[in-house]
């Protein structure tokens, strides 16, 4: 039952104090195809199991210095941590009630010495079946939390899970007094039923893709970006102040107006009109729909002086149309 050639090399941990045990059950593993670690004690033991990328296979011995087989059980276990990792004591004692503490414990198999070659291997070959379905399980979690929180044409946030983020910004803010401050801003591509009607829905999905991207390389790195609905979209930014909250509105539109969507060998220019608000920590009932509403209302100030532009609530537009 030897791993395929060209198959995934599996990683797997033997901890044994004895070293002649140790040596034979590292030979025997790694001549089944596996990439062996082996340790002395439980303290290295804990150590690789515990590090940043851990074997995902462990063959554990009963009783060993610095922790025993149970007990690194019972701290692997207690951690939480993904991915899983599969764990198989080897012990020589024989009695029932110590196979019981052992999986209560949080082992998933358990082996009596001494250790019979064939059986060993199917117990692992089974440890690596469960790894790869908990591995399964995780990917179709990911995968529905990404259809659940991201708009599925542009790949940045959705309305919910960006309006999510805005409130959770706007309570840290509020913790943390007049000092924390958090920014939205709401951004319209102008004249976008224009392009629908001129060149079709798919390109229109195409320039709402391409406007996404060019917003998400002009804000910080550690701002969010959301898709609000139709050609709306939302950022959120916090620690900017109203001249950072500025000057992060003025390069997504110039990043925008400088950048045309090319579709086959035609650019077609693109521009949007910005509004954005800020709310600090000292302002203590400022709501998420305050706050969105007054930067619609600059939003909205920007169409209406001209459009790709920038306008933030309480002063005057920022840079005329181009």
């Amino acid at each position: 039952m030897a791993q395929t050639k060209g198959k995934r090399t599996w990683r797997l941990l033997v901890a044994e104090d004895e070293l002649i045990s140790r040596t034979l059950l590292t030979r025997l593993v790694s001549s089944w195809g596996y990439d062996v670690i082996a340790v002395e004690d439980g303290s290295q033991a804990l150590e690789v199991l515990e590090g940043d990328d851990p074997p995902r296979l462990a063959v554990l011995d009963w009783m060993m210095p610095g922790a025993d087989g149970v007990a690194i059980c019972r701290r692997i276990r207690a951690l939480r941590r993904e991915p899983y990792i599969y764990l198989i004591i080897l012990t020589a004692l024989q009695e029932r009630q110590k196979l019981v503490e052992a999986l209560e414990a949080g082992a998933d198999d358990f082996l009596t010495k001494p250790v019979q070659p064939h059986e060993l291997e199917l117990r692992i070959h089974v440890g690596r079946r469960i790894v790869e379905l908990e591995e399964q399980l995780i990917e179709a979690r990911e995968a529905l939390r990404e259809l659940a929180t991201h708009d599925p044409l542009t790949r940045i946030w959705n309305r919910r899970a960006i309006l999510e983020i805005l409130e959770k910004e706007i309570a840290r803010a509020s913790r943390k007094g007049a000092s924390a401050d958090v920014c939205a801003l709401m951004i319209d591509i102008d004249h976008f039923k224009t392009v629908n009607d001129q060149y079709g829905h798919l390109v229109g999905d195409q320039v709402l893709m391409h406007v996404a991207e060019r917003i998400r390389e002009a804000v910080r790195r550690h701002d969010e970006v959301g898709r609000y609905g139709g050609e709306e979209f939302l950022a959120v930014l916090t620690g900017c102040g109203v001249n950072g909250l500025k000057a992060v509105a003025e390069r997504i539109r110039k990043e925008v107006a400088e950048n045309p969507f090319v579709t086959g060998d035609r650019p077609i220019a693109v521009t949007v009109s910005l509004g954005g608000a800020r709310l600090t920590g000292g302002e203590g009932g400022g709501s998420i729909m305050q706050l969105i509403g007054r930067a619609d209302h600059a939003l909205y100030e920007a169409k209406d002086q001209g459009r790709n532009r920038v306008v933030i609530d309480g002063e005057q537009g920022v840079n005329d149309e181009e």
